[in-house]
């Protein structure tokens, strides 16, 4: 959670905006497959049997910057560099033109493949 006093008054961005946010920007990246649910997020898609638009994605910084880590499985067939590119800089971008704050560093972790 960031969270910074502006003259108006104290401003809030929850880890689970980050994440919404992210989660629609990555998966509209082509090659991307899906996310990939880690620790509890695992546990909640068990139990729910969803899939969550917020599964894999994790966010860690301040008001002066954050670092994003990405968990995906790619569409079999795509190159995984340019697939790596495209997602750092939609994550930057899309993050950066919303909030405000700067994205210090995007990693993406290829925790897979699906024959789509």
């Amino acid at each position: 959670m960031i969270k910074y006093e502006t003259r108006f008054g104290t401003v809030t961005i929850s880890n689970e905006y980050f994440a919404k946010l992210i989660g629609n920007a990555v998966s509209s990246c082509y090659g991307v497959s899906s996310m990939v649910a880690k620790g509890s997020q695992k546990l909640r898609s068990i139990v729910s049997r969803r899939e969550y638009i917020d599964t894999g994605i994790f966010v860690k910084g301040d008001i002066n910057k954050i670092s994003v880590d990405l968990h995906i499985t790619v569409t079999y067939g795509v190159n995984i560099n340019a697939i790596s590119q495209s997602i750092i800089h939609k994550v930057k971008y899309t993050v950066e033109d919303a909030t405000g704050i700067t994205v210090d560093r995007v990693t993406v972790h290829v925790d897979g493949m699906h024959n789509d």
